[in-house]
């Protein structure tokens, strides 16, 4: 057993033993550490890129049904068919492709709704069955 003693001149004695053998039992601890939790970073950026798929599919039904609107209250002649094609020409592919578009007159407004489905990053994953609503209205113009 060793004591240790401190004294103003050589500081703590008794310590000799620490720094005489290099500390070789953690060696590669910090890499094996990290290969196990890469998994679980890997995971949580996967979610995290849903989540911004989510949002970013809330903005684009929302922009989708508001040009929609606007083009099928200026369309003279095809009301309907405008509102379709204005609601689905930005869309991107991902969105496009399962995307509803109902138009319509309302009272003193013409009402677009545009439904889009979420796209899964990984598909076989986990597949979220979520449908995005975007309404919007503009005014009719005689």
């Amino acid at each position: 057993m060793t004591t240790t003693t401190r004294t103003a001149r050589t500081g703590i004695r008794g310590l000799r033993g620490l720094r005489e053998r290099p500390l070789r039992g953690d060696r590669g601890q910090t890499s094996v550490e990290f290969l196990g939790m890469t998994p679980f970073i890997i995971l949580i950026m996967l979610v995290l890129w849903e989540c911004a798929l989510i949002g970013y599919t809330f903005s684009l039904a929302g922009n989708a049904a508001d040009v929609g609107a606007r083009k099928g209250s200026g369309a003279e002649y095809g009301a309907d068919a405008a509102c379709r094609a204005g609601a689905l020409k930005d869309l991107p592919d991902a969105w496009s492709g399962a995307a509803r578009v109902e138009c319509g007159r309302g009272s003193g407004l013409y009402e677009a709704r545009v439904t889009l489905k979420v796209p899964v990053l990984v598909p076989g994953l986990f597949d979220l069955d979520i449908d995005i609503d975007g309404e919007a209205g503009s005014a009719l113009e005689d």
